[in-house]
């Protein structure tokens, strides 16, 4: 478990980036959140346009860097994760209990996002709903931790009061940090037998010891400043002993001997401690090199599914821009909507309830209203999106041809025969937007059956999710 990266300043660096992390999924996800279930009052932005793209992409992006933080950071706090005795008190067994509880929120919570990015539910709760709630578990626990662990956090805040000039860490041990060093570098001078002695005290007893032993490889060796001194001086003491005995010989005196020894003494200690700092400089550099070329390359073999730029590195990404249907990707199809026969019925009709007044419209009726172009994107909670042009009837204008004010909040029905988003609502602030459309065609061409056909909904600044597909009713709520 011994490693120059493991220790309080490391994990100070990794959880500082990993809480950015997760302090940004948690903005942009309740964000999302709130737009799919918004309370009464709530008014969002419709400006920019794409806003949610961006929300939503930085939401998939930043999860997805979160995974190779996450073990970086699992892999510097091993030592104190697996400590011997795990609990020392009650105040400890709480800290515990919150690390507990955040490292394995945290794995779940980016296990499941990960599989939700690719539509796959392999467990038997609603995913939305869990994922919510999880987010507000991980951020409290999250403040918990940052709390406990505030003094460490200070201490080790700035590199330049984490190493000393050779390159070695420094342990400071009052700060109360459980990632201190075995002490084979950092504890004052002592024998060879009593180093030794330490270093294997430092291991629990039984099979947890001698798995972690295995696992530190042999000791490195231990150059403690009482027996290098007793070397050097018994080494002082047969060189003058030979020089005496020679300069007898030669009638010459034996002096200067004892400044070599004395050199020799003093340098020997400051060279071996320089060559330590300077592996350990280069361990924790190579370290962080990995991590950093792990996170940047899951960030670019993903992002390109909603970052135009990255497009061509899109890999892992679920969705692939441009592939599909009128040049644009699918998430739900008109055949697992069940809407195969009702949306391409000759007798389809779209039924729109104002206050007073409820007209039915054929697609021919629609038309006839007059239509608009908007270009809006397409932006999944997956974490894809693309930008399309879409032409259809301004949904103010439907809303006047039944006398209802452009500030209307209305309620959207799928022909879909089941869904959570079968019935979606639609705030004022939307409604009354010119570029909010029922959209009948997208890129010049009438909308294909798998996004939407005979009518669909788009909007500026929407989850995908929201834009609901072969539209049969639409309400005026309030």
């Amino acid at each position: 478990m011994a490693s120059p990266n493991r220790n309080a300043r490391s994990a100070v660096v990794w959880g500082r980036l990993l809480g950015i992390a997760f302090v940004v999924c948690f903005g942009t996800g309740v964000y999302s959140h709130l737009l799919q279930d918004p309370p009464p009052w709530m008014r969002f932005p419709t400006r920019p346009t794409q806003l949610y793209q961006f929300t939503q992409g930085l939401h998939i992006t930043a999860g997805i860097a979160i995974i190779p933080l996450l073990l970086a950071k699992l892999n510097v706090v091993m030592p104190a994760l697996a400590q011997v005795p795990p609990v020392r008190g009650v105040l400890h067994l709480l800290e515990r209990l919150s690390i507990a509880v955040l490292v394995s929120a945290s794995i779940v919570q980016v296990g499941t996002g990960l599989l939700n990015t690719y539509q796959w539910y392999p467990w038997p709760f609603p995913f939305r709903q869990v994922h919510d709630a999880m987010a507000y578990v991980i951020i409290g626990s999250l403040i918990v931790h940052i709390a406990s662990k505030l003094p460490v956090i200070a201490r080790y805040w700035r590199a330049r009061d984490a190493y000393d000039a050779d390159g070695r860490f420094v342990a400071d041990p009052t700060v109360g940090s459980e990632l201190l060093p075995d002490g084979r570098e950092a504890r004052p001078a002592v024998s060879e037998r009593a180093a030794d002695e330490q270093t294997a005290g430092s291991y629990p007893r039984g099979l947890t010891g001698r798995l972690l032993r295995w696992v530190d490889g042999p000791a490195a060796p231990v150059v403690s400043v009482v027996s290098t001194t007793s070397r050097a001086e018994r080494h002082l003491t047969e060189h003058a002993g030979r020089e005496v005995s020679l300069g007898a010989k030669n009638g010459a005196p034996a002096a200067g001997a004892g400044d070599g020894a004395e050199a020799g003494r003093a340098s020997r200690p400051e060279r071996d401690d320089a060559l330590s700092g300077s592996r350990q400089r280069i361990a924790r550099r190579g370290f962080v090199a990995g991590v950093t070329a792990a996170t940047v390359g899951v960030v670019a073999l993903t992002a390109g599914q909603s970052n135009r730029l990255l497009e061509p590195l899109n890999v892992f990404g679920a969705r692939q821009r441009y592939i599909g249907p009128d040049d644009l990707p699918v998430n739900r199809t008109a055949r697992a909507a069940g809407v195969l026969a009702t949306a391409t019925a000759a007798d389809w009709a779209l039924t729109v309830v104002g206050p007073d007044v409820t007209r039915t419209f054929s697609r021919a009726e629609l038309v006839a209203l007059g239509t608009a172009t908007a270009d809006l994107p397409i932006s999944c909670v997956e974490g894809w999106s693309q930008m399309a042009s879409w032409r259809g009837v301004r949904m103010r204008d439907l809303l006047a041809s039944v006398q209802a004010e452009p500030e209307s909040a209305l309620r959207i029905t799928s022909l879909e025969r089941s869904g959570g988003y079968r019935v979606t609502e639609m705030g004022p602030e939307y409604a009354s937007d010119p570029t909010t459309l029922l959209a009948l065609e997208v890129n010049g061409k009438t909308l294909d059956l798998d996004h939407g056909f005979p009518a669909r909904v788009i909007a500026p600044g929407r989850p995908g999710v929201l834009q609901t597909k072969w539209i049969g009713k639409i309400e005026v709520i309030r």
